[in-house]
């Protein structure tokens, strides 16, 4: 995971220079490397802060969107405050850091924008974020449903009849919006594929 804490450093040396950056950054690692974490793991970290990269232009400000994207699921136990809790990590830690006031509020709330994923009309940086974070439903059917298997797991303590209606709704939310993407690469590059994963996905469910 080495790599991961150092791409964390190099991110957090264009705006400070504080020693505990280090730890703070194998901290965050840590949570991401837990055991009760299936989908939303490392493998997961990495894959957005990828796609972060790919839609890097088209946000106003990328550092912020980088910094969310590692905060976005640094709190994880398959609650409804998940997003929140994370949300006040990314505060704390930063504001301890030192990072610039503005800058630390624009991480919180991007975070805080993934409980709903849908971003106001000129929402560069939410777009962005929200984007790669979706772009995992622009994948393989096969490589797509081990995904919703492992989502599934994280939430062996919610019933099978609970977990469905949860899911129906999320899946009705996404396919009922103006599009699953709002970047204009992601809308070229991923939309057909997430579209087709998420109606299949919603036809085994409401069958």
């Amino acid at each position: 995971m080495q790599d991961l804490v150092d791409a964390w450093a190099t991110l957090l040396s264009r705006h400070i220079d504080n020693p505990a950056v280090a730890a703070v950054g194998r901290d965050l690692v840590a949570s991401w490397t837990e055991p009760h974490r299936r989908y939303h793991s490392v493998e997961h970290l990495r894959g957005i802060l990828s796609h972060v990269e790919e839609l890097a232009e088209f946000a106003d400000d990328p550092d912020a969107v980088r910094l969310a994207a590692w905060y976005h699921d640094a709190v994880y136990a398959g609650l409804p405050d998940d997003e929140e809790r994370s949300a006040r990590r990314a505060e704390q830690d930063l504001s301890r850091l030192g990072l610039a006031p503005q800058l630390v509020d624009e991480v919180a709330r991007l975070v805080r924008l993934t409980i709903t994923h849908d971003p106001a009309p000129g929402d560069h940086n939410g777009e962005v974020l929200s984007d790669a974070d979706l772009a995992a439903l622009a994948v393989s059917r096969e490589h797509y449903e081990r995904n919703t298997a492992a989502i599934r797991a994280e939430y062996q303590h919610v019933p099978d009849d609970v977990f469905r209606r949860g899911r129906v709704q999320v899946l009705v939310a996404l396919l009922g919006g103006p599009g699953v993407f709002r970047t204009e690469y992601a809308r070229r590059e991923w939309e057909p594929l997430a579209q087709g994963n998420l109606r299949a996905e919603l036809a085994t469910l409401t069958d």
